[in-house]
């Protein structure tokens, strides 16, 4: 079984203004056109059995639109083979009634974008939150470290990472972008000793401007693979999960890029699916 356990689509009637705003503020290409029948398509061309989509509530009064969405999206899982987390905002003070309702209709997680979101992650808001999730068995899934399209923007760096989790000690954490987008010295010295998950989205891809060639970003370069390495010796390979960043990396050439990173079988197949499944709870 393979797992992508970080995508990202937008509803048909907004998802090509979306994708324009979003490449032309990252200076980024897209892959596909954000939709789910894209996403559909890649993950057949890639071989994935399953994909998680992680809605981002910019604004409190998105949530309830987002997160029916996410209750219809898992209703049909099995025969698309697409999850959906939750979405949240810090301002939602209505978080408890939110994160229960999540949970009562089977949404296995919530997903948390400091940067998007203009918070800090140690901001007690976002403490209470992954509090009320833990208490409800979800998954907190944050974006970390820096943004293409807000360079320098420290909301969630390590240093916050680190902040947040001695105090909360959530018990099913998941950095994206191995912790640290564009951070990962900090990350690998910072997150040694947090017992927490790391997905690949956007770290072993090169970035590519609209234009498709190579380009560097201020606070950016790929994850080298010696590094990654690193990650998954420090952390365990029952830390890892693979994630593609869709539509924002070709989810093909992510996976390829994981696979030929120098994993052994036994930590390659726990990577692209085993601990996904695992933390999903779901079975063949």
């Amino acid at each position: 079984m393979i797992i992508d356990f970080h995508t990202h689509t937008f509803p048909k009637q907004i998802a090509q203004r979306a994708i324009a705003k979003l490449s032309h503020s990252a200076h980024i290409r897209s892959y596909s056109n954000g939709t789910l029948e894209e996403l559909k398509h890649s993950m057949e061309t890639a071989g994935i059995d399953y994909s998680v989509l992680l809605p981002v509530v910019t604004k409190p009064v998105q949530q309830e639109d987002i997160n029916r969405l996410a209750i219809e999206t898992n209703d049909q899982y099995r025969q698309t083979g697409v999850l959906s987390f939750g979405g949240i905002h810090p301002d939602n003070e209505n978080y408890r009634e939110i994160i229960r309702n999540l949970a009562t209709n089977n949404i296995p997680g919530v997903k948390l974008h400091p940067v998007f979101q203009q918070t800090n992650f140690d901001d007690i808001r976002y403490l209470r939150i992954m509090e009320c999730a833990c208490e409800n068995d979800m998954i907190i899934l944050t974006h970390a470290g820096f943004d293409a399209s807000f360079p320098g923007a420290d909301f969630v760096t390590p240093a916050r990472i680190r902040t947040a989790y001695e105090q909360i000690h959530p018990n099913k954490l998941v950095l994206a972008h191995m912790g640290g987008w564009g951070c990962w010295n900090e990350a690998e010295e910072m997150l040694a000793e947090c017992d927490v998950y790391f997905d690949t989205a956007y770290t072993l891809s090169p970035m590519r401007s609209n234009s498709g060639e190579d380009v560097s970003a201020e606070h950016y370069s790929p994850l080298s693979r010696e590094q990654f390495l690193r990650f998954v010796k420090i952390h365990g390979a029952d830390h890892i999960l693979f994630g593609s960043d869709s539509p924002w990396t070709d989810v093909k050439e992510s996976l390829e890029l994981v696979q030929e990173s120098g994993l052994t079988p036994t930590e390659l197949n726990a990577v692209i699916g085993e601990n996904a499944a695992r933390l999903l709870k779901l079975s063949d």
